[in-house]
């Protein structure tokens, strides 16, 4: 048995939004990087936690987690689409062993995704069918949201079943860190976008390509240092990133989801992902970095991060 994890920022802006040569080729090789820590790590399969941005799952019901026994890649923002090679039995078998600890997870046969999970691969492996997936779902954009105490102890549990499979399992996660992106609310939304929030499935090409006219709209604005996206908060970002790497992931649990939301935008409860994935990692023992790499981009809206880490072998 071996553990590791691999972690990215992930923003339909990549490559798309404004952004210098130099950042952009910066973001490329710290990504070639992760690929070639994945390639030499050699996973049986990957279990990835990641949100949705309501292309995938939407009010109509809204699960805190998911776990997916199958799941198709809608292809937003350019990505590419199909099935993922999702290991079935094992993921039958992984909602079995979190039942058993109190964890009452949703199941999908066929879990729709978005870049919130695939855009990650297609940047670290060039293909997000290019090695086994096992999907969790982390409800991170449709409050009420889980706890960062929860989201730690599902990831606990998680690691758990991982250290007792004898296999080679790479943990993931995707989002944040400080992001805020033009997501509405629906406390406050007009008829038609309540209505998308509740049940937005099968979007008009018109309907999407007014949804990306908008997001590069607010990239532009951001990279004028102008609203209505807030600022990046890289001082959140290297506090969240050393919770991370301390390995005392309890610690995040004095997040509190609102806070978050307000100090680092719309989409920083994204890190619930990371959070879990790590939690999933430290429940096999110690570990120690491997990668680490940070830029603020505000023209892609997201404090870009990415980090690796490595089980550390105590058996000798």
């Amino acid at each position: 048995m071996s553990v590791a994890i691999v972690c990215a920022s992930h923003t339909p802006l990549m490559y798309r939004g404004p952004a210098s040569n130099e950042t952009e080729q910066r973001v490329r090789t710290a990504f070639e990087q992760l690929g070639a820590f994945v390639k030499a790590f050699e996973p049986d399969y990957v279990i990835q936690f990641a949100p949705d941005h309501f292309n995938g799952f939407f009010y109509d019901l809204m699960p805190s987690f998911c776990v997916g026994a199958g799941a198709v890649s809608l292809g937003d923002w350019g990505g590419g689409t199909g099935p993922l090679d999702v290991p079935e039995q094992t993921a039958l078998a992984l909602v079995d062993h979190v039942r058993s600890e109190d964890f009452d997870v949703a199941v999908s046969y066929r879990m729709p995704v978005d870049h919130g999970f695939v855009q990650m691969w297609e940047a670290v492996l060039g293909d997000f069918k290019s090695v086994p997936i096992l999907p969790i779902f982390v409800n991170a954009a449709a409050p009420p949201i889980p706890t960062y105490r929860r989201a730690r102890q599902l990831g606990e549990s998680v690691g758990r079943f991982a250290t007792k499979s004898g296999k080679r399992v790479l943990f993931a996660a995707s989002g944040g860190l400080s992001h805020d992106p033009p997501l509405p609310s629906i406390k406050d939304a007009p008829p038609e976008v309540r209505e998308r929030l509740i049940n937005g499935r099968h979007p008009s090409p018109e309907a999407k390509q007014a949804r990306e006219k908008r997001v590069l709209e607010a990239a532009a604005l951001a990279e004028a240092g102008k609203g209505p996206c807030k600022p990046l908060n890289p001082k959140w970002d290297e506090e969240i990133m050393e919770i991370l790497r301390s390995g005392q992931i309890w610690r995040a649990d004095a997040l509190d989801t609102d806070h978050v939301r307000e100090t680092a935008g719309r989409g920083a409860n994204e890190v619930l992902a990371w959070v879990s994935a790590f939690a999933a990692l430290g429940a096999g023992g110690k570990f120690t970095m491997e990668q680490e790499f940070y830029e603020a981009i505000p023209g892609w809206i997201t404090g870009m991060a990415m980090m690796a880490a490595s089980q550390v072998d105590t058996s000798h």
